[in-house]
């Protein structure tokens, strides 16, 4: 498959502090960045969202230079609560793309979002939800062609604490067909 090119293309991962979405993030700009080579920003927000509430991690990707880190203007949204959904989805372009768990999101602002049930997906096919961060920005990887699904398992298993290897690489990979199948229409 064709890999995509981007002037400027900025990504949230949103959801509750304890999901694991600032290390997703982590390894979604290293992916981009280092097995890529884009150029790549990353930042976060965390505070006292670490303890349950609201968080996120932001990744801007460009081909060329990135003037500005920050994400503005998002061109993808990935929720995996519903109140991440609520209070991100109006920073989301008119035509950008809406990513959410299909259990954790119900309440969809529009039509025009892929909805996957990555928690579950994780519980049940790997053994743990630990992983459905590694799931989500594996799906956001097959929907948008960003990167190659051997770049996100790079970037997830030189991130993957010891002993967790096998189960990241089980995640990343079933995340990844799962995007590609929702890209195609094939998911349910």
């Amino acid at each position: 498959m064709k890999k995509q090119t981007f002037d400027r293309f900025e990504i949230r991962l949103s959801g509750s502090g304890g999901q694991g979405l600032v290390l997703a993030g982590v390894i979604l700009a290293e992916a981009l960045g280092v097995y890529e080579g884009k150029n790549v920003t990353q930042t976060q927000s965390y505070g006292p969202e670490a303890r349950g509430g609201a968080s996120r991690s932001d990744v801007v990707v460009s081909d060329g230079e990135i003037y500005y880190p920050k994400a503005t203007e998002l061109d993808l949204l990935l929720c995996l609560t519903q109140e991440s959904c609520d209070q991100y989805f109006p920073q989301l372009k008119e035509n950008g793309i809406l990513v959410v768990d299909s259990d954790r999101v119900r309440q969809l602002p529009t039509q025009r979002a892929f909805s996957l049930p990555f928690i579950n997906t994780a519980r049940e096919k790997v053994g743990t939800p630990v992983v459905a961060n590694v799931v989500s920005i594996a799906a956001v990887a097959g929907i948008t062609q960003i990167c190659s699904k051997d770049s996100v398992l790079k970037a997830v298993l030189a991130r993957a604490p010891r002993g967790t290897e096998e189960k990241n690489k089980i995640a990343c990979e079933l995340g990844y067909e799962m995007g590609i199948n929702a890209k195609q229409g094939l998911h349910a």
